[in-house]
Order: structure tokens, then sequence, then C-alpha cells
């Protein structure tokens, strides 16, 4: 005994497909979630000159970290360090080191790290980068961003 299958046309074979590509869009979204990478990123810096000293502002921006839901608030724990690369090219490691818990009553696509310290007049003149060393507590992912500043007398 043998079957036919008949295909009328272009028809057959556009609802063939589309099938196909509802199916492959159903399972797509079932699927378990995608774990965020963290990121770092759109750092900025800048020096105020004191007269004896300077005061340095730095801040960075940053998403893909763990979100906490509980009782309608959702909370992150990053913590970072600062690194200080100097005139002469010497890091001076973890300058600062902060944890920031946020806490939000809907869910936060990204955040800000905000970050002051002084340098005193023992720093030379010139062009100094400040590093963000960025941890996300709940998996343990790190990320980097820096950004460049120029201390300089007024």
């Amino acid at each position: 005994m043998e079957v036919f299958i008949n295909f009328n046309g272009d028809e057959t074979m556009k609802y063939f497909l589309s099938a196909i590509f509802i199916y492959i869009l159903f399972f797509a979204g079932c699927g378990k979630d995608e774990e965020s990478k963290l990121e770092a990123y759109n750092a900025e810096a800048f020096a105020y000159d004191l007269g004896e000293s300077w005061e340095v502002n730095a801040t960075t921006r940053v998403k893909g970290f763990l979100q906490k839901e509980e009782k309608g608030a959702f909370t992150a724990l990053l913590t970072y360090e600062i690194d200080l690369v100097t005139v002469g090219g010497d890091t001076i490691k973890s300058m600062i080191s902060k944890t920031e818990d946020k806490m939000k009553n809907e869910k936060m696509s990204d955040v800000d790290l905000e970050t002051q310290f002084e340098l005193d007049s023992t720093h030379a003149e010139g062009n100094y980068k400040v590093i963000f060393n960025v941890r996300d507590a709940n998996t343990g992912q790190t990320a980097k961003s820096f950004a460049e500043f120029v201390l300089e007398n007024e």
C-alpha cells in the first residue's frame, strides 16, 4: 500500500514553516533564564584643586547583577575597590573599599557606584587613572571599568 502526500503548493509550505517558527519561539521562551553578565561601564572621574590637595570624584554604572526580591522590594549587594594608577605608572591597590546594598521597589536595570577621596600635595600633577573593581556579592561575578583624570594647579 502506498501513501501519497499532496502538498498544495506554496500555501501548505507557509503553514508548515509558520508552525515550526511558533514552536521554536514557544520553547525558546520556556527555557531557563540566562544569568546576566555583570558589566561596569561609563566610568567618569574628575579632580578639584583645593589648594593644598585635590578632591577626586569618580562614578561608574553597573548592570547585570543579581537582584533578590522580598516583600515587594528588590535588593542587590555590590562591593567595589578603587585602584589608582599614578603619573609614574604605579598602582595603589584597594585605595578605597566599599559595599553598596541597593534597594528599590522595582527591578533595577543598573545602578551608580560613586566614590570620593582626597589626594594630598605629595601627588604630582599629571594624568591619573581610577579603576573600579566591582563584585556582585550574590553571584561572585566581577567587572572592571576605569576613567582618567588630571591633577593640575589652577
